[in-house]
């Protein structure tokens, strides 16, 4: 009994030895990204400000105006850290993947390991669209229809004039690149639905309506409220829905495929 007992123990502390491992490469990996990013933290803050700076020389702000406020003394230097930690996550994301597919992998078949492995590399990508979307496209627009809110001075009236704050700058850039690289996530969500059999092409075809409306109010929900960057969300993601239904199409065909063979093999028997 205590020799089947420790028999049973060492797989799992062995397991666990594993994850360990994994685990300590992805953490010193994230150390040595953030460390790198930091040091040139500065450089990194001003190309996620450019956006902005570009729509403000586009509009003729004066100078003056060209620049982000800090009003706490610690702002920018806690900016500047979560802007290293955003890069240094970024950079390191493939390794953390290759982690994760070698603590995973020796315990998959090779169908399992030909159905994971591409999931792992659709995502990141995926998910870089969605941020390159709102960094060259949604915040663009975004900040040109934010611009229009300012006000001359006049003997009248008083001036409204944009004073954007470092930390809340960021802020709003962080949610909306999040934002659309969760949302671009979709085609791999539904495909893997689709592959554990809790989601069927037809059923998302028929339910493509429903979809699109709640696509619209997550839209609404995660982009600022002006009606172009609500539809530039909206629209990539119903693209994206009608991509998972034909990869779950494709999906079904090949279980579809494999079953018939299996039935055929069976007959020969």
């Amino acid at each position: 009994m205590a020799n089947t007992s420790e028999e049973q123990k060492m797989p799992l502390l062995e397991h666990l030895i594993e994850l360990r491992k994994r685990m300590l490469w992805s953490v010193v990996t994230l150390l040595v990204a953030f460390l790198i990013c930091f040091a040139f933290a500065e450089q990194l803050f001003e190309y996620l400000a450019a956006p902005l700076a570009d729509v403000m020389r586009e509009n003729a702000v004066s100078e003056r105006q060209q620049r982000l406020i800090f009003t706490d003394l610690t702002e920018v230097f806690f900016t500047y850290v979560k802007v290293a930690f955003f890069f240094g996550a970024f950079i390191s994301c493939p390794i953390f993947l290759t982690q994760i597919w070698l603590f995973v992998a020796p315990g998959l078949y090779n169908n399992e390991k030909s159905a994971f492995a591409p999931f792992l590399i659709a995502s990141p990508i995926l998910f870089f669209i969605g941020g390159a979307l709102v960094y060259f496209v949604i915040f663009p627009m975004a900040a040109q229809f934010f611009l229009g809110f300012q006000v001359q001075g006049t003997e009248s009236s008083i001036a409204i004039e944009l004073e954007a704050k470092v930390n809340e700058y960021f802020s709003l850039m962080m949610k909306l690149i999040f934002a659309f690289g969760i949302c671009f996530q979709l085609p791999v969500l539904m495909t893997l639905l689709a592959r554990v059999g809790l989601a069927s092409a037809k059923g998302m075809a028929e339910k493509r309506k429903y979809a699109i409306v709640g696509v619209f109010i997550v839209a609404a929900i995660f982009t600022p409220p002006d009606p172009l960057s609500q539809l530039a969300l909206a629209i990539p993601i119903v693209l994206l829905y009608e991509i998972s239904i034909l990869m779950a199409k494709m999906v079904e065909r090949k279980r579809s495929e494999a079953e018939n063979a299996e039935s055929g093999d069976q007959a020969d028997e």
